[in-house]
């Protein structure tokens, strides 16, 4: 059986927070306002998995009124997903996008992928991973005060 699974998520940026994408902290003098550690990428790709799997979406399984997932790692969160939700079915690939306009993500982006794939155990070549900017529209993610990510993904099992 094959699956397909998007995932999509948003933050707001504020000063005096890190900036976490794919498991990566990103230097920036903003960071995304979250109840977990705010990685949107990571977020979406959860969404992605648990949407695949009809399964519900991460506020569900990680609602952010449990105090138990304030400041989370959102790579444990995957972690949990992966050996709870997604057996007996396997990622097969992973298309991600960023949007984010600053700072610029080109010389993080090996990074981000070689995470996923050791999180998520597969192959570099099987994880996309692209960033692009809102061209200064798009209202707070062009004016630099959001940042988003859309996964789409393929599962078999």
């Amino acid at each position: 059986m094959i699956r397909v699974g998007t995932g999509w998520d948003l933050h707001r940026l504020v000063p005096d927070r890190p900036l976490v994408i794919g498991g990566l902290t990103i230097p920036s003098p903003k960071g995304a306002l979250a109840h977990s550690d705010g990685d949107v990428l990571v977020h979406a790709l959860i969404d992605a998995i648990l949407g695949a799997l009809a399964k519900g979406d991460i506020g569900s399984h990680f609602p952010d009124t449990d105090p138990a997932y304030r400041g989370a790692d959102s790579m444990e969160l995957l972690k949990t997903v992966i050996e709870e939700e997604l057996p007996p079915y396997s990622i097969t690939n992973i298309d991600a996008t960023i949007i984010l306009q600053t700072p610029k993500l080109r010389e993080h982006i090996d990074a981000i992928r070689e995470n996923l794939s050791k999180a998520l155990n597969l192959p570099l070549e099987a994880i996309s991973v692209k960033a692009k900017t809102a061209e200064h529209v798009l209202g707070e993610l062009g004016s630099g005060d959001a940042i988003s990510a859309q996964v789409s993904l393929l599962i078999s099992g």
